[in-house]
């Protein structure tokens, strides 16, 4: 046989190896495939808990970009009469959504999350939003007594009664609202806010936290570094406990509505990572064996194949 055939016969050997290597290739990764191919993950519910003095109606800049990046929103109304009341109704509205959870919490929202999300598997994430995060045994008074800011000065007391039992709400001051609670909102809307505040019962900070759930769930922190109304300090305090993934802006404690697309990127990274563990969980064990069984499917076929092909075709060669 000439030296052009014998390359030629070699030639079609190298072809037909690399074939059969390919049609291998193909069923490994039709094996790993994930049989759905979905690989995103399921997108947490973010619930958004306000703090005190608002209500769920200061996360709407937050709430929006939310929507429009395709997440299922949850604003609560936070009862504002003490830490366990309180935590204890989040945690009920907690129960009733299906799936993996994003909890954020702004200024006095923050220790009510903190004490919500204990013990239930769901809450994959916490984000805290120039807030509160008392430690076990802390609270709200005792944390701002550390680390004191002007809100001492910007509240008045009020007694009440409801329901057979009394106590005492605080409200802030009219003429203190801009200066010290929002100061990067137009007066205007500062003043609205003052105009439609809701009180916050004393006990919503002094009560003591019980549990604190930023030990052993993933959180991530806003700090305000204008912010009056709990001292700057303070929030960087507590999310470097925390091990918090933190970022600082510009902004007055109101960072929410003053800032809402910092905000809105902030959760959005941490319904980010929940979408991760929340794939990784399901799928992960699932995905490996299939890899595992398509690369030995795929090893199989490609000894085999060319086993057989190199002896059919090294017969025709001289």
């Amino acid at each position: 046989m000439t030296a052009l055939a014998i390359f030629g016969a070699r030639h079609r050997i190298l072809r037909a190896h690399v074939t059969v290597a390919g049609c291998a290739l193909a069923l490994c990764v039709a094996s790993a495939a994930p049989a759905d191919g979905d690989t995103s993950g399921t997108k947490p519910t973010v619930v958004l808990v306000h703090g005190a003095f608002a209500d769920g109606s200061s996360w709407d800049g937050v709430i929006s970009r939310l929507e429009r990046s395709g997440y299922t929103v949850i604003a609560p109304a936070n009862p504002l009469r003490g830490l366990y009341n309180d935590s204890t109704y989040i945690a009920s509205v907690l129960k009733s959504i299906k799936g993996p959870v994003v909890l954020a919490g702004h200024s006095y929202g923050g220790a009510v999350i903190s004490s919500a999300a204990a013990g239930n598997p769901q809450v994959k994430s916490l984000v805290y939003v120039s807030a509160l995060m008392p430690d076990v045994g802390e609270s709200g008074m005792s944390l701002a007594a550390r680390f004191p800011s002007e809100l001492s000065t910007a509240t008045r007391s009020l007694p009440y009664r409801e329901s057979g039992r009394s106590g005492t709400d605080l409200y802030l001051k009219r003429d203190k609202v801009h200066q010290v609670f929002a100061a990067d909102l137009p007066e205007s809307e500062a003043n609205l806010l003052g105009v439609t505040q809701r009180p916050v019962a004393t006990t919503a900070f002094s009560e003591k936290a019980k549990v604190a759930a930023w030990k052993s769930i993933p959180s991530w922190a806003l700090v305000g570094r204008q912010d009056k109304t709990i001292n700057p300090e303070q929030e960087r305090f507590q999310a470097k406990r925390a091990g918090a993934h933190t970022v600082e802006i510009n902004s007055s404690h109101v960072s929410l509505i003053a800032h809402p697309e910092a905000v809105t990127d902030l959760i959005l990274q941490a319904a980010g990572a929940s979408s991760a563990q929340s794939s990784l969980a399901t799928t992960g064990a699932v995905h490996d064996a299939r890899v595992e069984a398509g690369i030995a499917g795929a090893s199989l076929v490609v000894g085999t194949g060319a086993v057989l092909l190199g002896r059919r075709l090294r017969r025709r060669l001289p």
